[in-house]
């Protein structure tokens, strides 16, 4: 099975310039949806892991998938002002600007294990900013997993924990 032949272009979204990769072919079928989520879990399956975050939105596709695998906890990350109890936040810089995560205050015990999993890792700014979060909190991240991730951007550079993703550009 090619991970690849699920993945679609979009060029000049979600501005000109950019070629966007698409999951959503790969979403749409079953047999490939099931097969990614087994990879992810191959790269993780040695580890200890007592959570998993997704981030928002489509790490909530694979998150729950991911903790199910891990016998873990899901536990997702949204945009500010979309939970509903007591949170902590953190803002991060795009290249457009600066956008606010959160995550519930109790979501992570101290000393709890965490892997952190989004779609793609594009300049890390996401993934860096969830990973402060779980840090803050006192949690542990012991990998960021990703479907795609775009090296020439090289956003691992800004996360302190192991990488692992399925595809690479």
């Amino acid at each position: 099975m090619n991970l690849n032949d699920h993945i679609r272009d979009i060029h000049d979204f979600p501005k000109p310039g950019i070629i966007f990769k698409d999951i959503t072919p790969l979403l749409a079928n079953p047999e490939m949806l099931k097969y990614a989520a087994d990879k992810l879990y191959e790269k993780v399956k040695e580890q200890k892991v007592d959570k998993v975050i997704g981030i928002e939105a489509r790490g909530f596709i694979f998150g729950p998938l991911l903790a199910e695998r891990l016998d873990a906890g899901f536990v997702p990350v949204r945009k500010k002002g979309k939970l509903p109890s007591e949170t902590v936040s953190v803002s991060y810089d795009l290249e457009y600007g600066t956008d606010s995560l959160e995550i519930h205050v109790d979501a992570i015990q101290k000393g709890d294990r965490i892997l952190i999993h989004d779609d793609v890792l594009a300049t890390g700014g996401t993934a860096s900013a969830v990973e402060k979060l779980v840090l803050d909190l006192g949690g542990v991240v012991v990998q960021c997993n990703f479907i795609i991730e775009l090296s020439f951007l090289e956003g691992r550079q800004k996360l302190k924990t192991p990488v692992a993703s399925l595809l690479n550009y």
